[in-house]
């Protein structure tokens, strides 16, 4: 009878992974969808949310709880394999960012995307220009930094461009001082680096009485100072960027604050990528030139219950003394309540363009 048993609860196992084996294929297919909806929206394979929301939501269909805790080790283990296969369908995805390797830009891009191609280029408008022409699916650009504000090119790149943002990222950005092997830091003069990077670091150059000369990025700096065999001058680049280019480390941390942080958006092309569902949003605007109406739009937004979490003016390229506005909202757009406000805000509006809609504003390091 044991014998029986074991037989018929073999068959009925077999016959439970043929069944699993063409729910898998299934499965399989689905995520290769997710998988191309991700490069189209350049979204990054792991999701964490969505995963544990996923485990919460299935394993509460599991009636047995001594299977549950099973159960939850099952689905991570799939959720896995998905992300491999994923990544297997992503290995085309092409990213740019703004820089050299070894740049933060490039750091940030291979923590997003570790499996895209990443594509480097001189500068901010190159590497925006070369996804709106197809030339690459998104590109990892910086917004802001926590000690020298905003990065207004790339602000003023998404008021006058076609992308919009699909995720946003906070990297911690530890600066080092690096000059030649031979060099130490009683030799340094002069230091070379980003103007975003010179301002992080003020204080310790000022105390120091160094020379201030700009830069491209961080790591063409360090490159600079590799090649041109000057003990005299020294860059503020990551330490990642010291070893790429056998520079020595003359003071590490050198930034003004150990809290100094970049937020890095990625951009995609407008269409399928332009969605209204997300956690945050990123509205550019201009106001009618008329007494109150910066007021009534910003209680616009207020009133229909979105928290603004930043307000900023711009000055307008083409026009003098006019400006446009950048605002970052906390809520979700996709709902009667955000396509109401967004009505209601038009009215005070010349000009307003949703930037971005997202779920992503997340830690890198």
């Amino acid at each position: 009878m044991e014998l029986d048993q074991l037989q018929s609860a073999r068959a009925e196992i077999d016959q439970i992974d043929k069944e699993m084996a063409a729910l898998f294929e299934r499965r399989m297919a689905a995520v290769a969808l997710v998988a191309d909806h991700k490069k189209k929206n350049g979204l990054p394979i792991f999701d964490p949310e969505r995963e544990d929301a996923v485990v919460a939501k299935n394993s509460a269909y599991i009636t047995d709880e001594s299977l549950r805790p099973f159960y939850v080790t099952f689905m991570r283990d799939a959720m896995k394999v998905s992300r491999q296969y994923q990544r297997k369908q992503l290995t085309g995805m092409t990213v740019a960012y703004s820089g050299i390797e070894g740049a933060f830009a490039a750091i940030a891009t291979h923590k997003i995307f570790p499996d895209a191609q990443s594509h480097p280029y001189p500068d901010f408008t190159s590497a925006y220009a070369a996804v709106e022409s197809g030339e690459c699916d998104v590109a990892v650009l910086p917004m802001e930094n926590s000690t020298a504000g905003e990065v207004g090119q790339v602000i003023d790149l998404m008021y006058a461009g076609n992308l919009v943002v699909t995720g946003v990222y906070n990297l911690y950005v530890r600066h080092c001082l690096m000059g030649l092997p031979s060099a130490s830091l009683d030799d340094i003069t002069r230091v070379t680096s980003h103007p975003q990077a010179l301002m992080q670091c003020a204080p310790y150059l000022e105390a120091h009485h160094m020379e201030t000369i700009e830069a491209t990025n961080t790591a063409m700096a360090a490159r600079a100072v590799a090649e041109g065999g000057d003990k005299t001058l020294a860059a503020i680049a990551s330490e990642e960027t010291a070893d790429l280019y056998g520079l020595k480390i003359l003071a590490p941390n050198i930034n003004e604050t150990v809290l100094n942080t970049t937020r890095f958006a990625v951009l995609a092309r407008a269409g399928e990528a332009c969605q209204r569902s997300g956690k945050h949003c990123i509205l550019l605007f201009t106001v009618r030139n008329e007494a109150g109406y910066l007021a009534r739009a910003i209680n616009v937004i207020g009133d229909h219950g979105y928290n603004m979490r930043c307000l900023r003016s711009r000055p307008m390229k083409d026009l003098l003394w006019q400006y446009y506005f950048y605002a970052e909202l906390e809520g979700d757009l996709d709902s009667p309540n955000g396509r109401e406000m967004l009505s209601a805000l038009s009215t005070y509006c010349e000009k307003l363009k949703v930037v971005g809609s997202f779920a992503y504003d997340a830690n890198l390091n």
